[in-house]
């Protein structure tokens, strides 16, 4: 079984040391869902959601997430983002909407934590945006997909 590598011989947290590491392209995609009533994803279709483009604004909310996440979970590295893309598929019969973000960097560290930031990121702004029509939505499934690059290769769900 893999050892955690975020803490020392002693069980004290740190940040792991990357510097021996080589610079790599690293991608990683993340995905989660929102649950909403049919109404809400038909107000957020129809763009008549009162606060404005709910995907256009949640899209910004994973960007910006996505370039703040060392500032946001203690033990990540900060990390130079070559890109991120947030993409939205709603479903109509199903009342969700899925979130899938994607980030990349050449670096020493993968984007991971960056790419799972951004969808719940994304998820809090869908859900802030239409709180006033429907309390009861889900930000459900937030997971890994993929992730390529690195001394531990190829991730995919």
């Amino acid at each position: 079984m893999k050892e955690l590598t975020h803490f020392d011989h002693d069980g004290a947290a740190r940040m792991v040391d990357v510097s021996g590491k080589a610079d790599t392209l690293r991608e990683a995609v993340a995905a989660g869902r929102v649950t909403m009533m049919p109404e809400t994803l038909r107000l957020i279709l129809d763009r008549k959601v009162s606060k404005g483009d709910v995907f256009g604004v949640a899209r910004i909310a994973g960007i910006m997430a996505a370039k703040k996440t060392a500032e946001i979970i203690p033990l990540c590295h900060p990390v130079a983002l070559s890109s991120v893309e947030v993409a939205f598929e709603p479903d109509a019969a199903g009342s969700f909407v899925d979130i899938v973000a994607t980030a990349r960097t050449t670096g020493r560290t993968g984007v991971e934590m960056e790419a799972l930031t951004a969808v719940s990121a994304s998820g809090l702004a869908i859900y802030d945006m239409c709180k006033a029509v429907d309390r009861a939505m889900t930000i459900t499934d937030i997971r890994l997909m993929k992730k390529t690059g690195g001394k531990s290769g190829t991730f995919e769900r």
